[in-house]
């Protein structure tokens, strides 16, 4: 088995796009037009990972994305951990392990400081017990017509995690060809929406941002109900206006999972996590 860094060219991207239709069957998600959009046209900087190949076939294949974040009140590069597939006919192996660990020692040279990521309850154990990630908490899941009001970090009170947003970064993010997001400004706060089921519930998330930033406004979707995914600080005084799924109705509880790069072992206060799901790939 022979591993190697990802590569970007054309031939690539269709190469992972059959694998990951292979390996997923019935999702339209994994075109080239999104992996692209995905590896390669991020303004923080090209995707992240490895890939395995047996005698030449493409046999596994693990990538994290970059982006910024305040971590402990200090602006850091960060990876977001999202993409793997294993080809049926090499599961079983412990590909995804190999291929993350040498992901996450080539991202520690390369000066990335931590990686974090949104695992499934299947997926949760394998990143804590093999790969030495924090489980931080589960996502709350909730429906409303509220807004968030998060509080924001401070010089003596700064939150463990929020990703760090501008003008290029938000503008790729909205672009998504596979679930473009939608946005409004609203009392100096920017409203990110995504559709979540159907045209009447919308993943919802806010951003503050500088007068600085180009942006430009779109309008609120026609229905007020919306789904948090996310985190919010424990003394932003929860979330006005929403009401919690029931666990019964959600399909999966997903886990905001962390991992230090800088320095092994770190781990984040989870009461002070802001969190949405622009920050992730849920929408």
């Amino acid at each position: 088995m022979d591993f190697n860094p990802i590569t970007f060219d054309a031939a690539a991207l269709a190469e992972y796009s059959d694998l990951f239709n292979a390996c997923f069957l019935g999702t339209n998600r994994f075109t080239t037009e999104y992996l692209k959009w995905l590896y390669v046209d991020n303004p923080d900087g090209k995707a992240f990972g490895f890939d395995a190949r047996n005698e030449g076939v493409l046999a596994a294949h693990y990538v994290c994305v970059p982006a910024r974040a305040m971590i402990n009140g200090r602006p850091v590069r960060v990876l977001l951990s999202l993409n793997t597939a294993t080809h049926p006919q090499f599961q079983g192996k412990g590909l995804f392990t190999k291929l993350a660990a040498m992901t996450y020692d080539a991202a520690a040279l390369a000066g990335f400081e931590g990686v974090y990521g949104v695992a499934n309850a299947n997926s949760t154990p394998g990143f804590i017990r093999k790969l030495n990630f924090q489980l931080i908490r589960p996502l709350e899941a909730l429906v409303g017509i509220g807004r968030v009001g998060v509080v924001r970090g401070t010089a003596e009170k700064p939150l463990a995690f929020e990703r760090i947003w501008d003008d290029s970064s938000l503008n790729w993010r909205c672009a998504s060809p596979y679930n473009q997001v939608t946005r409004t400004r609203r009392d100096g706060v920017w409203q990110f929406y995504s559709r979540a089921i159907g045209p009447w519930l919308q993943a919802y998330g806010e951003v503050v941002l500088g007068e600085q930033v180009a942006l430009a406004s779109g309008s609120a979707p026609v229905t007020p109900l919306k789904l948090y995914l996310g985190l919010v600080p424990d003394d932003a005084g929860g979330l006005r206006g929403f009401v919690s799924i029931p666990e019964r109705f959600r399909p999966s509880p997903l886990n905001l999972i962390y991992r230090s790069l800088a320095k092994p072992g770190e781990t984040l206060d989870s009461s002070r996590i802001n969190f949405s799901f622009l920050d992730f790939d849920a929408y």
